[in-house]
């Protein structure tokens, strides 16, 4: 995290880091590198959401006058003139007044794969991670902050989706690369038939099925393509996690849990996982 910090840094006017209860050894690693460049660090002590760490995160930044953030998970790791990039490709764009969040491409730095994109009509991404998403200020006022009561998973696609949904575009770089993982993939053997599921936490599939049922119900109207093709996706993905990854049991039990809260509507964070 401390390298890629030291490469985001050498690209961007400001640097903020908001940490959600690292251990006092990774505190002190975080503090003597804001000393050392100039990084604002955003000490919560506990795990308040990835959602809303992002939002203090840009409030800090909305609050010091930037007129755009850029925004980053611990892991991921940018190449040489990333953010160069990202501001090429809005400057290129014929409808740059409009775009909401330009993404990267993403590939996995181990497997060298890159993801795959469903399009919508205007050749821009559906949706996409928040992480390596360049965002105008002025789009926080238009469709607000993120949802932290999602606390974790489908915050970037819940986004996307209100992006569009207000009649702004969502674009993306085919020159700008960040390397980012995806879960840890491993690969899986069954009856001759490979696959990467990958592994998760139990914790995890609990809030990626509880949201993406609440996604899927919010937005199936206003994008049936998209949230069609992505309960395929996740069906698969959930699959794979049955058949190849340890805590099976567990994991089940979680997505049995996160379906029925997500009917429900019940969100935030989830004792008891």
């Amino acid at each position: 995290m401390i390298e890629n910090l030291s490469s985001l840094v050498s690209q961007v006017n400001g640097t903020i880091v908001v940490d959600n209860g690292s251990s006092p050894q990774e505190l002190d690693a975080l503090r003597t590198m804001s000393l050392r460049c100039g990084v604002k660090l955003i000490e919560n002590g506990w795990n308040v959401g990835l959602a809303e760490a992002l939002n203090q995160g840009v409030r800090r930044a909305l609050q010091d006058d930037f007129e755009w953030v850029i925004l980053f998970d611990q892991d991921s790791e940018l190449t040489p003139d990333f953010v160069d990039e990202m501001f090429a490709t809005w400057d290129r764009h014929p409808q740059r007044g409009r775009i909401g969040s330009i993404h990267p491409r993403y590939v996995d730095p181990v497997t060298g794969r890159e993801s795959s994109i469903l399009r919508a009509e205007d050749g821009g991404p559906f949706k996409s991670m928040t992480s390596g998403a360049l965002m105008p200020a002025w789009i926080f006022d238009k469709v607000g902050f993120f949802a932290s009561e999602y606390f974790i998973d489908e915050i970037d696609s819940e986004y996307c989706l209100r992006i569009r949904a207000a009649g702004y575009l969502v674009a993306d770089s085919d020159r700008a690369v960040l390397r980012h993982h995806t879960g840890n993939p491993e690969p899986c053997s069954i009856m001759g038939f490979t696959f990467r599921p990958t592994h998760h936490s139990a914790i995890r599939r609990y809030y990626m099925t509880r949201n993406r049922v609440v996604v899927y119900r919010k937005y199936l109207p206003v994008f049936p393509r998209c949230i069609l093709h992505s309960a395929y996706e996740s069906f698969r993905e959930t699959l794979k996690c049955f058949l190849g990854e340890r805590d099976r049991v567990r994991k089940f039990r979680n997505f049995l849990l996160g379906t029925w809260d997500g009917l429900l509507g019940r969100m935030g964070p989830r004792e008891g996982l």
